[in-house]
């Protein structure tokens, strides 16, 4: 990897899979340095998925096709995000999903390097809730409040989850 970055990302989407035509509505990455520390590097783009979003969705994100429809396609972001990652190890929260839906709008499979807090999670607390919120509040994780569960707000949970759960693993290790 180049000069050892990394991005933590997360995504709004309309619906549970690529493969029942759903889309990405919002992606957001920051970028961190080899310390875990933000560069100040920032990737954030709302995106026209062109078709409707199930009101349940829009419950989850606030994000409802009248706002979306002003914003172009993710094909319109497609080389600044190819720009933003490069070689870059990606991070996020149940990583999997998010990359399922990047890699559906690429048209191909990210070679990246891809850590999932998640995992990470799931090996130290296992048999307990590992959602996002949950995981927040037993890691003592508090980051400004909003009303919706937006990727960009998101993508800072996930670096100061990443960053307790390596220091988490690091003393297992360092005592085991």
């Amino acid at each position: 990897m180049s000069n050892n970055k990394k991005v933590i990302i997360n995504t709004e989407v309309t619906g549970f899979s690529p493969k029942d035509g759903h889309k990405l509505v919002e992606i957001a990455a920051i970028e961190i340095d080899k310390n875990d520390k933000q560069t100040g590097a920032v990737f954030h783009a709302y995106i026209n998925p062109k078709r409707k979003i199930p009101k349940e969705v829009v419950e989850i994100h606030g994000l409802d096709y009248k706002f979306l429809k002003k914003y172009p396609t993710f094909t319109a972001y497609k080389d600044e995000f190819l720009r933003f990652i490069e070689d870059r190890e990606i991070i996020g929260h149940h990583v999997y999903f998010d990359m399922d839906f990047i890699n559906n709008e690429l048209g191909f499979e990210l070679p990246n390097k891809v850590t999932d807090t998640l995992e990470l999670a799931r090996n130290i607390f296992p048999g307990q809730r590992n959602h996002l919120c949950a995981l927040s509040e037993r890691l003592n994780i508090e980051i400004e409040k909003s009303p919706y569960n937006g990727a960009l707000l998101d993508t800072l949970y996930v670096l100061e989850m990443y960053k307790k759960l390596k220091a988490i693993k690091k003393r297992e290790k360092d005592n085991g």
